[in-house]
């Protein structure tokens, strides 16, 4: 696709200068050399890991978990199933015997019964209780309008006319308080006005105004002076640590440090695909390195064992399926058969002992009374039916 593009269409390749040309080739020379036996090690590592974890580690960790399950997990299971459940399922049965049935019976003979009889004998007596309270309540109700008609003829006759005799008596005495403070007030008003606030107005205005000014004129007249002092002084170490810090700075910055950086920046940078090619290169003579070894173990061991596997192991193996293997594999779902045979008797001989327990302790239960249905209520049986070939009709009966 990129060739049947223009020249114009196709992406500029950047170019690069001569420093990197000249630094690339000697770099990627030496960095292969280095990385080709760390690379050939690391893949060797890496088969031999995985070969451990295929043929020793995955099995012995399958060998571990079945012994765990074998010790731990499995007799706990064993004992929860058949000890602890038909234990717990026995001693519900139980509970359930000795202690809920006779609950419910206490409930239902003796404490419903009493329950009623004390609810019974609550309503009587809070009915009397009511009707004492109402009387009570009468009583004090008369009592309290008796009392109330009495403060009320006190409060009319006796108490207005008095508050009525000391409102009219405090009100002329305040009137006279008041003409008295008035004209107190008006001569102490003209006595602060002649003697303090005429006198202080005039020295504010003739002696405190013109002091404050001539302060504030030479107060601004030395705040400006030393602004300028002080901004003086600072254009001074401005410039002075300008000069001798920030050019020189600036200059090794820029002259200096920066060449140098951008040349180590190559430096890196081609050490670095140096490596990231040398990696790769590594890593194909490694896997043909590898593959050659892998076909050489093939012909030397692996071809052999196949062909004495296919050739002698297969038939004897097969021969001792079919002559002991399969046998003894019937032998045991014989033995199984027979096993679960004598528990499920087991098990229905402890059903019908549980059943005889029960029926010995509580009775047989009586069975449910049979409800006739519609068409039973409706119509007679087949022996009291009425036709007229019989005799149980009004027409043929004697």
């Amino acid at each position: 696709m990129d060739l049947e593009k223009s020249p114009a269409e196709r992406p500029a390749v950047p170019a690069e200068g001569c420093l990197t040309v000249a630094i690339r080739l000697p770099v990627r020379i030496v960095v292969l050399v280095l990385v080709v036996p760390v690379r050939m090690l690391w893949d060797a590592l890496v088969v031999g890991g995985r070969f451990l974890r295929d043929t020793v580690l995955r099995p012995v960790g399958r060998v571990f978990q079945w012994v765990a399950w074998a010790v731990f997990v499995c007799p706990w299971v064993t004992l929860w199933r058949y000890a602890v459940v038909p234990v717990a399922k026995a001693l519900a049965w139980l509970g359930y015997v000795l202690l809920v049935v006779p609950a419910v019976w206490m409930y239902e003979t003796v404490l419903t019964p009493v329950g009623h009889a004390i609810a019974w004998v609550a309503r009587g007596v809070g009915a009397g209780f009511a009707r004492v309270v109402r009387g009570l309540g009468a009583g004090f109700a008369w009592v309290l309008r008796g009392i109330g008609a009495v403060l009320a003829w006190l409060y009319t006759r006796v108490l207005t006319p008095v508050g009525r005799a000391v409102a009219w008596l405090l009100r002329g005495l305040g009137i006279g308080f008041g003409a008295v403070a008035l004209g107190v007030y008006r001569v102490a008003a003209w006595l602060v006005r002649h003697l303090i606030v005429v006198p202080a107005l005039w020295l504010y205005e003739w002696i405190l105004a013109p002091v404050g000014r001539a302060v504030a004129w030479a107060a601004r007249g030395l705040g400006w002076l030393v602004r300028m002092i002080f901004t003086g002084i600072g254009a001074a170490l401005y410039w002075t640590l300008r000069v001798l810090l920030v050019l020189p700075a600036l200059a090794l910055w820029r002259w200096v440090l920066v060449p140098v950086g951008r040349v180590l920046a190559v430096v890196a940078r081609e050490v670095g695909g140096a490596l990231g090619h040398a990696w790769r290169v590594a890593g194909h003579l490694s896997l043909a390195v590898g593959r050659f070894l892998g076909r050489l173990f093939r012909w030397i061991f692996v071809e052999p064992v196949r062909w004495v596997y296919r050739s002698v192991l297969t038939p004897v193996g097969h021969v001792v399926r079919d002559t002991v293997l399969r046998p003894a594999a019937e032998a045991a779902r014989a033995v199984g058969r027979v096993t679960r045979q004598a528990l499920a008797t087991a098990r229905e001989s402890a059903r019908q002992t549980r059943a005889d327990i029960r029926r010995m302790l509580f009775g047989t239960p009586r069975d449910p009374e049979r409800v006739p249905l519609a068409k039973d209520r409706r119509e007679p049986g087949a022996a009291g039916t009425r036709t007229l070939g019989s005799s149980t009709t009004a027409l043929t009966k004697d």
